[in-house]
This record gives structure tokens, sequence and C-alpha cells, in this order.
């Protein structure tokens, strides 16, 4: 995908947690570069607080971080009581193996990134998975 409006994400709060320093600030990066307006977090625990405060439109979550883990943090927000167990998620690891894709869409996870994030790629890659979220494709215009 080429000619990604730059304000595309206007007005969209986003949640990315992962506890590498390098993935975090390449996606707040490219996600503000689009408009939108990202919170961070650097384990699934500090993430479940920011997501609560912010409630955002989508998270993109690291799978493996210390204190708690990607799978940790989307099982603690799918068992929440507000309205954040219905915010799409999507995994992202360093690890791609053979099944961690369909292991991560099983345990809940609306797709599967991996890294590293790339500029070049980062926003192809993440539209074309937000595009098969019904819950999202609709307020994307491409």
């Amino acid at each position: 995908m080429t000619n990604i409006p730059m304000d595309l994400l206007a007005g969209w709060k986003i949640v990315v947690v992962d506890d590498e320093p390098d993935s975090l600030e390449v996606a707040r990066f490219i996600l503000s570069f689009y408009g939108a307006d990202v919170h961070t977090a650097t384990n699934g625990q500090d993430g479940l607080a920011v997501v609560e405060s912010v409630m955002p439109r989508f998270i993109i979550s690291d799978l493996s971080m210390p204190m708690m883990d990607g799978w940790g943090f989307l099982e603690a927000l799918r068992a929440s009581a507000s309205g954040a167990a219905d915010i799409p998620v999507i995994a992202l690891t360093a690890h791609a193996m053979r099944g961690d894709r369909e292991r991560a869409i099983a345990a809940g996870f609306h797709n599967y990134l991996t890294k590293p994030l790339t500029a070049t790629t980062f926003m192809d890659e993440l539209l074309k998975l937000l595009l098969d979220i019904p819950e999202l494709s609709d307020y994307l215009s491409v």
C-alpha cells in the first residue's frame, strides 16, 4: 500500500505495550506520524493501567515481556469488567515460529505482527491487519 493519508489515524488513541525501547519508539513515531494519539507501556501490568485510562481504539502488544507477558496481558484484559475487554489486540513478537500466528489468534489476539518493526513496512503491514478487523475497518478510508 502506498499513499497512506497522513491523517489516517487522526483522533485514534492507540496503546503499544513492549519492553523493547527501539520497537516502542518506532511504533510510537510512525503511528503518531499518521495522526494517532499513542500511549505506551513497557509490560503488561502497566499496559492494563494505560488501557483502562485511555480506552484506545486498538492495542499492539509484545508477547515476551517481564512482569506480565502479552499472553497474561490479553487474558487479564479479556477478564476486565470494563469495555476494555472488547478492544482489538494485535500480537507483536520477534520470535516468529511456525504456528505462533495460529496460537495467538486462538488465544484471542486479532492478528499478529513480527519484529523488527521498520518504517518502510510497519504501516503497510498494520493497515492490512486493521482492515481485517471489522470494528476498525469501517473507520479507515484508504
